[in-house]
């Protein structure tokens, strides 16, 4: 027997009956109650007019201070900054950092530098656009990079 002659004869046919009993699994499928599908979205159940209560989470360790990896690169910050707040009246890094704090404390001085204005004007109170640190700085962390890369300190910091 040929097996192209084969499917010539019979070919529609087999067709036929795939289509059909394609339909009928369908049928059968139609018959029984569809799961509902279950989202979460980020607010979890709360409706938009209300706010969600603060997560939860593990507070990271401090950290010894961080080796730089180029020149002018600012510093990490090794220890947790959550909940602090940085707003155009208050900055919470200051009850440490600030000069006067820092004998107390034990914190790093800011940067002579963050008292610069952008045409080099020294000021006596912290520069407006030094004024937000995490603009510049980060919180250190201890997480594997996400992406690969063949990224290598400066010669110079090594």
């Amino acid at each position: 027997m040929k097996v192209p002659g084969f499917f010539k004869r019979f070919g529609p046919v087999l067709l036929a009956l795939s289509v059909f009993a394609i339909g009928v699994d369908q049928a059968r499928a139609a018959d029984k109650p569809a799961e509902p599908v279950k989202l979460q979205g980020l607010r979890g159940g709360t409706p938009l007019n209300q706010d969600n209560p603060p997560a939860n989470h593990r507070q990271e360790r401090d950290h010894p201070v961080g080796d730089r990896d180029f020149v002018q690169m600012p510093p990490l910050i090794p220890h947790t900054i959550s909940g602090y707040q940085i707003t155009k009246n208050f900055n919470k890094c200051m009850d440490c950092h600030a000069w006067q704090k820092t004998k107390e404390s034990g914190a790093t001085k800011i940067s002579v530098t963050h008292f610069k204005t952008r045409e080099g004007v020294e000021l006596d109170t912290v520069s407006p656009r030094r004024y937000f640190c995490t603009q510049c700085h980060v919180p250190q962390s201890d997480a594997k990079p996400l992406v690969a890369n063949t990224y290598e300190r400066a010669k110079g910091m090594k």
